[in-house]
């Protein structure tokens, strides 16, 4: 496995790929790599010539610049993980090699239809500016074949659906396929993130109650309307000692906006836990 981190040497290897009429798969990561990234790439590695797997912690989706800074950087581990499970390439350029610095400072512009003005558009106001950004520019170097992305960030993955198939990235990659896989969750059923490094043994085992009220909910759904569900979601995690919800909302899983029906609908978490911020999300 080969690291690569300027934008010019990727060129040539991605152009040597294509001369063989290689299959290329991409999964975009910010790094600090865990079972959940891990079955990305093993889904790349298997359907795919060449995996490439990018480790970039993006400045321009952060909002909170302390956040930006807490975030974990284990690129070393990280490279060790993704040369265990078969990935053949690893981006892992600084900001400076992927952007200029007029793009670092002005917002990136695109029209979201909407998906953006609701739940982490609303609470992180540029955050998926910054997310369709880099993944724009990934898909632009790269030219995957597949690009792999988990359900856990579930309002992101409709976001990048959004954006390939209204821009002109269909046009240029019309064969560009992205890939839905699971949310990979701990035995516990805690859903796997980076930024799960960042509590205590006992802040996790406090944050299992996320997972487990999301779960208990698709009982209640069974005799409760949507407005007492959500209700219920949001006072059972608040009760529990450590735990504090920025909010719950029952959405369609195609628009994304709010619904008064279990079908095709998605809960959506974003639960603060010792000082970190946790997501998470369950299919009704």
């Amino acid at each position: 496995m080969k690291i690569i981190t300027t934008k010019a040497e990727l060129t040539a290897i991605r152009t040597n790929c294509q001369e063989q009429n290689l299959t290329i798969g991409l999964v975009p990561t910010m790094g600090a790599l865990h079972e959940g990234h891990a079955s990305l790439v093993r889904n790349s590695v298997k359907d795919n010539d060449v995996t490439f797997v990018s480790v970039f912690v993006n400045p321009t989706q952060f909002n909170n610049k302390e956040d930006l800074a807490k975030y974990p950087r284990t690129l070393e581990r990280d490279a060790e993980l993704l040369s265990s499970i078969g990935a053949d390439y690893v981006f892992a350029p600084t900001p400076e090699e992927m952007y200029t610095k007029e793009e670092m400072n002005d917002t990136f512009k695109f029209d979201f239809g909407g998906l953006d003005q609701v739940m982490e558009g609303k609470m992180r106001p540029g955050h998926f500016n910054g997310v369709v950004q880099v993944v724009s520019r990934l898909f632009y170097l790269v030219k995957p074949y597949k690009a792999y992305f988990g359900e856990k960030d579930f309002q992101q993955l409709c976001i990048i659906h959004y954006m390939v198939e209204r821009s002109e990235l269909k046009n240029t990659f019309g064969k560009l396929q992205i890939v839905d896989c699971p949310i990979v969750r701990e035995k516990s059923g805690l859903a796997l993130s980076s930024r799960n490094e960042r509590l205590s043994e006992e802040g996790k085992k406090i944050a299992v109650n996320i997972s487990k009220t999301l779960f208990d909910s698709l009982q209640w759904a069974k005799t409760m309307n949507v407005e007492q569900v959500k209700e219920q979601v949001i006072n059972t995690i608040n009760n529990i000692n450590g735990l504090e919800v920025e909010y719950y909302e029952i959405a369609d899983k195609t628009t994304l906006q709010t619904t008064n029906t279990f079908s095709n609908a998605i809960g959506c978490v974003v639960v603060w836990c010792e000082g970190v911020r946790l997501i998470d999300n369950i299919q009704y």
